[in-house]
């Protein structure tokens, strides 16, 4: 019987590559944000048209204290998504740790994606706090995925203090950069021991594509699709590229050479 085919890959070959995080799997390699949509209700489509099974939310966007109000969990279906809240807005590490506590207590989750910004204006991590917030969740049976700068060092750190993924950056978050220094992930990947999810500064589905083509294990990606003047297409155009890059990884690339490499060699060609 022919095999079915889902943009161009084989099904059973998609359905086998799963991603694991801390025991769980998942179909999708792209993980969603909640903020700066233009509405919940384009937010909403967006993710659906996303495909992720993962969506993070900011502790500190939602209203946990009074749920009869209306609040931001009442447009992520839990049937669908696992919900994975974050200490965004957190500058210290007894911050991120009392707002993770403050999630779970508040029974969203005891996963937690880290953030402990230590530049206002970069918004790029303090890792000294971070692996120390790290250390202290995981202690306390918090599953920690951590946002962090792409430095192979401390991504390591992060490792043995406990962390069930690394998240380093591609670029600034919200800059639309792309991946800034993809040796850098290439050399993190390469040492990794826990899955490496590329966090912040994708803009393009290209940049999702280059982020997974290096080796990353997913993506995660807010403003890229909530500011796009049509989030929900290109949240579709995001899906895409997070599963045609990881396609050309599995796939495997020519290797580059300085010299052209005739497509329709003549060796062989009679008369030659």
């Amino acid at each position: 019987m022919q095999q079915g085919f889902r943009h161009g890959l084989p099904v059973q070959a998609m359905t086998d590559d799963l991603l694991t995080l801390a025991g769980k799997t998942f179909r999708s390699r792209l993980i969603v944000g909640t903020g700066k949509y233009p509405s919940n209700a384009v937010m909403v489509q967006a993710h659906e048209a996303s495909g992720a099974e993962m969506v993070t939310v900011a502790v500190r966007r939602v209203n946990i204290s009074d749920r009869s109000k209306e609040s931001l969990l009442d447009y992520i279906d839990p049937d669908k998504y696992m919900l994975l809240p974050n200490t965004a807005g957190c500058y210290t590490a007894d911050d991120a740790v009392r707002t993770a506590c403050l999630a779970r207590e508040a029974g969203l989750s005891n996963w937690i994606k880290l953030e402990v910004i230590g530049d206002e204006r970069t918004l790029f991590p303090d890792n000294e706090a971070l692996i120390a917030a790290t250390r202290r969740l995981v202690a306390d049976d918090f599953v920690v995925l951590p946002y962090t700068n792409d430095d192979p060092v401390t991504c390591r750190k992060l490792e043995d203090a406990g962390a069930a993924a690394v998240m380093p950056l591609g670029a600034p978050i919200g800059s639309g950069l792309g991946i800034q220094n993809p040796n850098n992930l290439r050399i993190i990947k390469e040492f990794a021991r826990v899955p490496v999810i590329v966090d912040a500064g994708v803009g393009t589905p290209s940049d999702a594509a280059i982020a997974m083509e290096l080796g990353a294990d997913a993506v995660l990606m807010n403003t890229g699709i909530a500011g796009a003047r049509d989030p929900v297409a290109m949240a579709r155009a995001m899906r895409l590229a997070v599963e045609a890059g990881r396609a050309g990884l599995l796939a495997g690339r020519i290797p580059r050479t300085r010299y052209a490499n005739a497509s329709s060699p003549l060796e062989g060609v009679v008369g030659s």
